[in-house]
C-alpha cells in the first residue's frame, strides 16, 4: 500500500559506466524523483560528506559553518540538507528528519519556505507538541494570506492542542505490540481476522534475483540499483497471536511480478479481494476465487470499471459482514480530497453496483483510508489525516447506514498516536477486541498491535423525591462531549450502562410531569473512581399550574431584603432546576407575616423576590425566564395568631417564605 512500505535498498557500491550519473547529489535527486526515499537519503548524506549511518546520528559539529554566505557550494549544501530532511520524512524517519529541518530553518531561499511547516510536522510526530505549535505559528507569521499549507499549519496547531489534552486524559483502550513473527522486518499491516486466522500484509524480504533496475530523472540522467527484496504479499497466522510461537505462512497465489496487500473476503470465504500493483502501475482492486474443495486461489481478475478507473488508484477493500457492501479508498475523480472512501453494493450474483462517494461528512481534503463497517451496530471506523488529530493518520468513528453519517469523532489517545494508526479488524461482534496497524513504536514501519476496549460501568436507580418509590419509564441519557447513550427504566427504576468513555460525563434523567435532573462528572472524578459508579437519583414532580413550591430556609436579614449567604446556597436548588430544565419559566414570589402595614410588607416582599431573581441572573439564568412578585401578607399559609389571640411564632415563620411556580413548561 502507499503507507510506509519501507524500501531498504541494496545500493550498488559504485555507479559505473559513462552514461550513468556518479555525482552523489545528482544520484540522490534521481532516487528522490523516483520516490526511492531511503536511497535518496543515503546519497544526500554522501553529498554532504556525513556518515551514511542514519541510526542515532546528530548533525555534525560545525556543519552549519559550511553554509556561510560566501561559500561557493552554499546552494548545493542547502539543497542537499533540505532534500535529506524531505527524504527522511518521506520514509517516516521523523526523528532524524526533525534535525535536518532544524538546519534548514535559517535558509533564506524561498524554495525552502516550508521548512518551518515540516519542522512542526516532525516535532509533532516525535511528540514534541509545544515546540510543534511554536514551529507552526512561526510558519504562519512568515507566510501571510491563504494557501493549502497555511490551513494545514492551523490544523497542526489545533491538533497539537488536542494531542496535549488527549495524552493527559487517556481513553479506555489497551494496546500491545505483537512480539512474534508477525512483526518481522519490513512493514506489517492490514490485519484481517477471519474464522480463526489472522491475514495481514507484510513487505518482509522474499529474496531477490539480483537484477538491476535503471532509474532516470526528467533530464534522462540515470542510476542503477538492485531490485528490492522487500515485496508486499499476504500472510496468514494461526495460534495464540499474543504468544511468541505461532504458525505463519504466505498465502499461496498465482500472482507473479506484482505486489499484493489488504485482503478482504466475501462471507462464504471463497472470494478474496486484494489490492495489486507493480512499480509502474496504479493500485487496483482484484478478486481471486476458489472452489469449496480447492485450497488454491484462481488467477486474479480485475474488478469492473465501476471500481477501477484508469489512471487512478483503488485500494484497501473491505466487505461488510453481511456481504452487502464493498468499501474502498480511491483517488478517482469526484472526490473531496486526495483519497476518499467509496462504496458500492454487492449484488446477489456477485457483480457490483455503481461506486458512490461516502460524502463530505466522512471525506476531507486529505486522505481517508482503511474502512471498517459493523453492519450490526452501524458504526464506521476509518483513518484520516485530514482532520484535527494526534498526528498522521488517526482512527475516527461515525454512525450511519450509507445514506447519512454522523460527524466522525476522533477516538483519541491511546488508540491514536502521534504517527500513523490504520486498519482495524475485530475478533468479536461488538468490536471490543481486535488488531490494528501502527508505526508508533517503529522508526519507519507499520506493525500489528492487539487492541482491547475497556469499559466504565455506570448504574443506579431513580426514585420519586416525595414518595421514595422507584420510577419507571424514566429516560436516562449519559453524554460525553461527542455522543449520547440512552436507557429507559423498568418498574424497579434501575439503569445500567457499559461505556467505553471516561470523558466528562453528564447523566440526565427525565420523565413526563417531573423536573429533569442532571449529574455531571469531570475526567478527574472518573479517573479516581472504580470501574463501577452507582448513583441514586430522585426526581421532583412538577406541581399543577399555579401551585407553588416553597424554597425552604431562604432567609433575609431582619426587616431587610438582602439575601444571607446561607440563603444563596439554598437558592442554588432552584438554579439547578433552571439549568436542568432550560425550557421552563417561573414566577418567583416572596411573602411576609402580618407584622407591619400591608403597604410596607408588599414593598419588602417585592424587593426580596427581586433579590432572588437578581441572584439567579448573576449565576447565568436568562432574565426572560423569570418574573418576581411580592405578595406581602396577603397569602398566608398558616395563622399569624392563635385562636386565643396570642402571637403564633410557628405560623408567622411559615408565612415568611419564598416560593416559585412554573408558569411555562415548553
Amino acid at each position: 500500500m502507499k503507507h510506509r512500505l519501507i524500501l531498504v535498498f541494496m545500493l550498488l557500491s559504485s555507479i559505473a559506466s559513462a552514461q550513468f550519473v556518479t555525482n552523489s547529489k545528482r544520484v540522490a535527486d534521481i532516487y528522490y524523483q523516483n520516490k526511492e526515499y531511503y536511497a535518496a537519503a543515503e546519497y544526500y548524506k554522501k553529498a554532504l560528506q556525513i556518515s551514511a549511518d542514519s541510526a542515532g546520528f546528530v548533525v555534525p559539529y560545525g556543519f552549519e559553518s559550511k553554509l556561510k554566505k560566501d561559500n561557493p557550494k552554499k546552494e548545493d549544501y542547502e539543497h542537499s540538507v533540505y532534500q535529506l530532511a524531505e527524504s527522511l520524512r518521506q520514509y517516516k524517519n521523523y526523528r532524524d528528519a526533525e534535525k535536518w529541518y532544524a538546519v534548514a530553518l535559517n535558509f533564506n531561499n524561498p524554495k525552502y519556505s516550508l521548512s518551518d511547516y515540516w519542522y512542526g510536522v516532525t516535532l509533532r510526530a516525535n511528540q514534541n507538541y509545544e515546540e510543534a505549535i511554536t514551529a507552526f505559528k512561526t510558519f504562519l507569521n512568515k507566510n501571510k494570506g491563504e494557501g493549502e499549507y497555511l490551513e494545514k499549519a492551523k490544523t497542526g496547531i489545533a491538533s497539537c492542542a488536542f494531542a496535549l489534552y488527549e495524552v493527559s486524559h487517556p481513553r479506555l483502550f489497551k494496546l500491545n505490540r505483537l512480539n512474534n513473527d508477525i512483526n518481522q522486518a519490513g512493514s506489517n499491516y492490514t490485519p484481517l481476522w477471519s474464522g480463526s486466522t489472522l491475514y495481514f500484509t507484510s513487505s518482509r524480504p522474499t529474496g531477490s534475483n539480483g537484477k538491476s533496475v535503471v532509474l532516470s530523472d526528467d533530464k534522462n540522467a540515470r542510476v542503477a540499483r538492485k531490485q528490492s527484496p522487500y515485496i508486499n504479499a499476504i500472510y496468514e497466522a494461526t495460534g495464540n497471536l499474543r504468544k511468541e510461537k505461532i504458525t505463519l505462512s504466505k498465502v499461496a497465489t498465482n500472482v507473479k511480478g506484482k505486489e499484493l496487500a489488504a485482503p478482504a473476503f466475501l462471507p462464504n470465504g471463497r472470494v478474496m479481494f486484494v489490492t495489486m500493483w507493480d512499480a509502474k502501475n496504479t493500485r487496483k482492486l482484484y478478486q481471486l476465487k476458489r472452489s469449496t474443495s480447492d485450497k488454491d486461489w484462481s488467477e486474479p481478475e480485475e474488478l469492473s470499471a465501476n471500481i477501477n478507473v484508469n489512471g487512478f488508484n483503488a485500494m484497501q477493500p473491505f466487505v461488510s459482514r453481511n456481504g452487502k457492501y464493498l468499501v474502498f479508498s480511491s483517488d478517482r475523480p469526484g472526490g473531496f480530497g486526495k483519497y476518499d472512501l467509496w462504496y458500492c453494493a454487492i449484488r446477489a450474483d456477485g457483480s457490483f453496483g455503481q461506486a458512490v462517494n461516502m460524502g463530505n461528512t466522512i471525506n476531507t481534503a486529505g486522505d481517508e483510508e482503511a474502512p471498517y463497517y459493523n453492519s450490526r451496530t452501524k458504526k464506521l471506523l476509518f483513518s484520516s489525516n485530514g482532520k484535527v488529530g494526534l498526528g498522521g493518520f488517526d482512527f475516527y468513528e461515525s454512525e450511519g447506514d450509507f445514506d447519512s453519517w454522523s460527524d466522525p469523532r476522533n477516538l483519541g489517545y491511546p488508540l491514536n498516536s502521534s504517527k500513523d494508526d490504520l486498519y482495524f479488524t475485530p475478533i468479536d461482534e461488538d468490536d471490543v477486541e481486535g488488531y490494528i496497524s501502527s508505526d508508533r513504536e517503529s522508526l519507519c514501519c507499520l506493525e500489528v498491535f492487539y487492541l482491547k476496549r475497556e469499559f466504565l460501568n455506570l448504574r443506579g436507580q431513580i426514585f420519586d423525591c416525595k414518595t421514595g418509590k422507584p420510577l419507571e419509564n424514566v429516560l436516562v441519557t449519559v453524554s460525553d462531549s461527542l455522543q449520547d447513550f440512552m436507557f429507559t427504566t423498568s418498574t424497579d427504576g434501575k439503569y445500567n450502562f457499559k461505556l467505553n468513555t471516561n470523558r466528562k460525563l453528564k447523566i440526565t434523567a427525565q420523565k413526563t410531569d417531573y423536573f429533569i435532573k442532571t449529574l455531571s462528572y469531570s475526567y478527574d472524578q472518573l479517573a479516581q473512581k472504580d470501574t463501577l459508579i452507582t448513583e441514586e437519583i430522585c426526581l421532583l414532580r412538577i406541581p399543577p399550574p399555579d401551585t407553588a413550591i416553597v424554597l425552604k430556609d431562604v432567609l433575609y436579614e431582619f426587616d431587610k431584603y438582602d439575601l444571607t449567604e446561607d440563603s444563596k446556597g439554598k437558592l442554588d436548588f432552584l438554579y439547578t432546576i433552571m439549568v436542568d430544565n432550560p425550557k421552563i419559566e417561573i414566577e418567583l414570589s416572596a411573602h411576609t407575616d402580618s407584622k407591619g402595614t400591608p403597604e410596607y410588607n408588599l414593598d419588602l416582599s417585592d424587593k426580596r423576590a427581586k433579590a432572588c431573581v437578581d441572584y439567579l441572573i448573576g449565576k447565568g439564568i436568562d432574565a426572560s425566564r423569570m418574573t418576581s412578585k411580592g405578595y406581602g401578607m396577603s397569602m398566608p399559609v398558616a395563622p399569624n395568631h392563635l385562636p386565643n389571640g396570642k402571637d403564633n411564632p410557628v405560623g408567622r415563620a411559615l408565612n415568611r417564605r419564598t416560593e416559585f411556580k412554573v408558569t411555562k413548561r415548553e
